[in-house]
């Protein structure tokens, strides 16, 4: 009977699918994979059909998603930011790390592992990561980038 339910998805705030807000960090991935193409230690073939799906919805897909579906009515919607620095804190603003990328990069590596190791082999992945790190903590030395996140909270419609 009834029920509500709250999701967080990691999103963007702009209409353009195309935005960069949401995609840096799989861009520093590829950047990393396609300087170890350029030096041989992975495929140029390999590299060439790896994929990672993710899709990141604006706040208005996911509104015309769910009233589509017509099951839930939204209690409230709302997009906020996650600094990536705050990442590698551990969400302590007070705390500066000294390893820049360190937290995002073992984040990352957590989703990506999997994917990254059966397409290419177990044999590269800490080369990958460790090279991934670099980029994450060059990126963030240089810009304030963000995670984008959209928060819905539903209520199931009786």
């Amino acid at each position: 009977m009834g029920g509500r339910m709250v999701l967080t998805l990691l999103g963007r705030r702009s209409d353009d699918p195309s935005s960069k807000e949401c995609c840096s960090i799989w861009e520093l991935l590829a950047i990393t994979l396609n300087d170890m193409v350029s030096e041989g230690l992975i495929e140029e073939e390999k590299l060439d059909s790896f994929n990672i799906p993710q899709y990141t919805p604006s706040p208005k897909e996911v509104r015309l998603e769910v009233q589509k579906q017509g099951s839930f009515s939204i209690d409230c919607l709302e997009v906020f930011g996650v600094n990536w620095s705050e990442i590698d804190s551990d969400f302590d603003p007070n705390v500066v790390s000294e390893d820049g990328g360190y937290h995002l990069s073992r984040c990352i590596r957590a989703v990506a592992e999997p994917l990254v190791v059966h397409h290419f082999g177990e044999e590269i992945i800490d080369e990958v990561f460790k090279r991934y790190k670099a980029q994450l903590a060059a990126h963030m030395s240089t810009e304030n980038p963000t995670f984008v996140n959209v928060v819905i909270s539903l209520k199931k419609i009786a």
